[in-house]
């Protein structure tokens, strides 16, 4: 047997639940071997994060280089990339690697608000990376930050800022719904086919930290298992609505907790 391997590229949350954490649990759900590249240690809780110490561009270019030059990786999901500098480096070694999957979460807030992305790092996002992804899964307001536009309201405005958002470069757009309002929670994947859009209901609870994280890092787990990507969100939808549906369980922090990534198994 031979594990399909998946690589995360982001930050680490100190609390657990969202970051790096998050994401190697979630590859463990999905049965996904998962290897980790760290941009930043934050000092971070349900309640907020209260420190960031960035790694340096050089190291976070050893990690990447490590990693690829002995893991077959069938996947890359890229999440919290703090600055300039870590884009560049890890721009270059997607370059030099050439994975086949590579999924961008275009991290700029937590979900308790604090700023995790510099706001001169946005354009290397826009330039860089989104033009390398198999698929981007921004937020409302994370596709009005790349496009300098108000956020989007009504499904109309959202499908066009994906649009735009897909003539980037990326390959794919998923435009995820959660910071909307309604009984469901709408999600649109665009791609060069047109629109689909992906309801689900929404669940009353305040733990979802690490939400995004865990639904991109789903997706990758998916495309390194030879899933594709409509079919690997789809997927990744099911099993982050269960998670999120199961979060009250686990009674973990006293501010908003995370998701039950393992509601699978107990």
């Amino acid at each position: 047997m031979t594990v399909p391997i998946a690589l995360t590229i982001a930050g680490s949350d100190s609390s657990g639940g969202a970051g790096i954490q998050a994401d190697l649990k979630t590859f463990a759900a999905f049965g996904v071997y998962g290897a980790s590249v760290i941009t930043a240690l934050t000092a971070q809780n349900t309640r907020g994060v209260t420190a960031i110490h960035l790694v340096p561009a050089d190291f976070v270019t050893a990690q990447i280089d490590a990693v690829f030059g002995d893991l077959d990786v069938k996947a890359v999901k890229i999440g919290m990339v703090a600055q300039p500098a870590i884009i560049d480096a890890i721009a270059a070694g997607l370059t030099r690697w050439s994975p086949r999957h590579i999924v961008l979460d275009p991290v700029i807030s937590a979900t308790s608000g604090d700023r995790l992305l510099a706001q001169e790092a946005i354009d290397g996002l826009r330039t860089k990376l989104i033009p390398r992804a198999s698929l981007i899964t921004p937020n409302l307001p994370e596709a009005a930050a790349l496009l300098e536009e108000p956020v989007a309201s009504g499904a109309a405005a959202i499908a066009s800022q994906g649009k735009r958002l897909l003539a980037m470069g990326a390959r794919a757009v998923l435009i995820k719904g959660g910071h909307a309002e309604g009984a469901e929670s709408i999600d649109y994947l665009i791609g060069a086919d047109g629109v689909i859009a992906l309801a689900a209901p929404r669940i009353a609870t305040r733990n979802t930290h690490g939400t995004g994280c865990s639904l991109s890092s789903a997706i990758a787990a998916g495309l390194a298992k030879g899933d594709e990507v409509e079919s690997a969100v789809g997927h990744a939808k099911a099993w982050l609505g269960a998670a999120i549906a199961a979060a009250d369980r686990l009674g973990v922090g006293r501010g908003c907790g995370p998701i039950h990534h393992f509601h699978g198994f107990y």
